[in-house]
């Protein structure tokens, strides 16, 4: 059972002995080796927690709620671990915790039959599938070193990350679902093993869907040889998921050391070579398991959705890793938020099985909102399981929030919304309203108070504290509490140069926002999205939040376009409400209006343009770069990470139209 404490002793404590600390929270792990020193600062390029300590990720995960442990009373073993629910193809699966045992020990030795060992590294290229979660798991049983690739991206990405990571295996399936289309993979392997320089992958393993063409699999040729259409024959050295596991041996857990690298995880939308987060084993299930107890107050038996992708960070940690540290119940979800077959998708998972706890980001939200702005197709549907709905991957804008909480939740006062913040570098949340320690007041458009563990602080360009409600630079001070990157794949020095050098004794976060006179946070963007007007620093966020709240507008993206005389003058591209109609020109003046109103004269917005779709990552994030390029006529490349690559043209086609009419656009 949870004991509850107040926030404020134990984020103290946290920060005066860090090592007492955390060495309290290892206890909820299971060790082989159990550790005896806690920190050691004195590592490069950061402090390592849990050194001289062995353990196995993948036995915390499963075994010892099966069989008990030193830290779990096991008895889970009929419990649901991992619920499957696609609304792309109707599917509905449930694997108790004994069931996905059995599935990730064969996986995994299917994997050491092939040659797998510790260290290795499998590339993992899998739509929302349960083998996605397997594959994970059963790369942590055996010590290799996963590295999920997000399904459908393309090959150069793909080619990129092979050549970065040097995987000895990489794990595809047929193909993906999107609404209304299909990709297959295999080609797209094919290519990025074409792509690629190097030559570590000695197989590939294909998860055959029955949605796409049988792929037959016969005599030997390399692997990188030409694939033929999807129903005929492809090499040898590309296995069928279900030949490569037929007798496998089942694989025991192999002890490796807590800072030995548990995943490679890409950061979207870089540019050349690929940065890859390291995550270690040992600290990320320290930090894991009590995020979980102590943010999001789940424990054994509860189900908590994080409507994410495996290929995220949002995915790894709050899909697969976190609910099964604690024996909680997780859920993966093939579909989207809307169209799936509509905008009450989410609420028939929530009232279907019972989920305690949804975790989305405030795109799917507002996607929602637009479509169904009065929630009455969550109203049809029995919400009467969940005890919180937290948000993260962007801000969630005070409109979006006050919708979920007075419109969607409006009956639900013992259900919050709870905006968090977090980066895939640091693998948790940075900043929570820490639920499972002491449910704190809501503040709309702030990501709660510092997490117990990170030294948080906003300082100027010098290295100097600002004072309250003053915009900086978010920066965390040394040392990373336990769970967050341990550096760059193979970079250590691009490591230092991207997050420590800046400011000496801190990694930079690379956000920008403020704290209030209570100690909450108000993260507002990235530094780089920061408009200067007249000597104004403006964020981006702060306008976007005044422009959200108008009663027409479903979302909105503002951009700082260059100006000689203001330095920029701020646009912002609107996206209406479902069914709303609106005169524009009445539209922006409104819109002016509210900027002014809400932050002051000195933020003049210089004009609103009405557009159908605002581009978007697929985790959500809208692509603020490339509307200034698409804006200011600058060549621009589709980001590999991007959505839906039409919304792009059809905005590109709206602001040339525009232009007429705003010439200064």
């Amino acid at each position: 059972m949870n004991v509850r404490h107040e926030y404020r002793p134990v984020y103290q404590t946290s920060l005066v002995d860090p090592a007492e600390f955390w060495a309290g929270a290892a206890e909820a792990i299971d060790w082989v080796v159990p550790p005896t020193q806690i920190i050691d600062p004195a590592a490069r390029p950061v402090a390592r927690w849990f050194t001289d300590a062995r353990l196995n990720t993948s036995f915390n995960a499963l075994d010892r709620h099966v069989h008990g442990g030193s830290a779990a009373e096991g008895g889970l073993a009929d419990q649901p671990a991992l619920i499957y629910d696609s609304a792309m193809t109707g599917a509905r699966g449930v694997f108790t915790y004994a069931e996905l045992l059995e599935k990730v020990t064969e996986f995994a030795g299917a994997m050491s039959r092939l040659g797998v060992v510790a260290g290795d590294r499998v590339i993992i290229y899998l739509p929302m599938i349960p083998e996605a979660v397997i594959a994970m798991l059963a790369c942590a049983r055996i010590g290799a070193v996963h590295s999920v690739v997000f399904g459908g991206f393309a090959a150069p990405e793909l080619a990129a990350r092979i050549d970065d990571a040097e995987p000895v295996l990489i794990i595809t399936a047929s193909g993906g679902l999107e609404p209304g289309k299909q990709l297959e993979y295999p080609p797209i392997v094919l290519q990025a093993l074409d792509l690629a320089a190097t030559t570590a992958p000695r197989t590939v393993i294909v998860k055959q869907r029955p949605q796409f063409p049988t792929i037959h699999f016969s005599a030997p040729q390399a692997a990188t040889e030409s694939l033929p259409s999807s129903a005929q024959t492809v090499a040898a050295q590309w296995l069928d998921w279900d030949d490569a596991v037929r007798d496998a041996p089942p694989a025991e857990p192999v002890a490796v050391a807590a800072t030995d690298p548990l995943y490679i995880l890409y950061t979207s939308g870089t540019t050349g070579k690929p940065k890859g987060v390291v995550r270690d084993n040992g600290g990320h299930a320290v930090a894991l398991a009590w995020s979980m107890r102590n943010i999001y107050d789940i424990g054994p038996g509860q189900v908590m959705w994080t409507a994410s992708d495996v290929g995220w960070v949002v995915g790894h940690s709050y899909i697969v890793y976190a609910p099964l540290l604690v024996g909680a119940t997780t859920l993966l979800y093939e579909g989207k938020p809307i169209g799936t077959p509509d905008a009450g998708a989410y609420w028939r998972v929530v009232a279907e099985h019972k989920v305690r706890v949804l975790f989305t980001a405030p795109t799917a939200l507002r996607a929602i909102r637009k479509a169904d702005p009065e929630a009455e197709l969550a109203h049809g549907h029995d919400l009467s399981s969940l005890r919180a709905l937290f948000c993260a991957g962007e801000r969630l804008d005070p409109a979006t929030y006050a919708w979920a909480d007075e419109v969607l939740l409006a009956d639900r006062t013992d259900c919050p919304v709870v905006d968090h913040w977090w980066q895939t570098e640091t693998g948790w949340p940075i900043c929570a309203n820490p639920l499972g320690l002491q449910q704190l007041p809501i503040k709309a458009g702030s990501a709660s108070v510092p997490v117990p563990g990170y030294r948080l602080r906003v300082l100027d360009s010098e290295g100097n504290p600002v004072a309250p409600n003053i915009e900086g630079n978010i920066v965390i001070g040394l040392p990373l509490p336990p769970g967050t990157l341990t550096g760059l794949w193979n970079d250590d020095e691009r490591y230092k140069r991207s997050y420590l050098t800046a400011y000496p004794g801190h990694y930079l976060t690379g956000d920008s926002g403020y704290f209030d006179e209570d100690g909450y946070l108000y993260v507002l963007g990235r530094s780089d999205d920061v408009i200067n007007m007249a000597g104004h620093r403006l964020s981006a966020g702060s306008i976007e939040a005044a422009i959200a709240g108008h009663p027409a507008v479903a979302e909105c993206a503002v951009i700082g376009l260059p100006d000689e005389l203001k330095g920029h003058r701020p646009l912002a591209y609107v996206v209406l409400k479902s069914g709303v109609e609106v005169d524009p020109a009445q539209l922006r003046d409104e819109l002016i209006e509210r900027v002014r109103a809400q932050i002051g004269a000195i933020a003049t917005l210089h004009d609103a343009v009405i557009v159908t779709a605002l581009p978007k990552t697929r985790s959500g994030k809208i692509l603020r770069k490339t509307i200034r390029q698409i804006t200011s006529g600058e060549p621009y490349e589709v980001p590999s990470t991007i959505e839906d690559p039409s919304v792009l043209e059809a905005l590109e086609e709206q602001i040339h139209a525009a232009r007429p009419a705003s010439p200064s656009i």
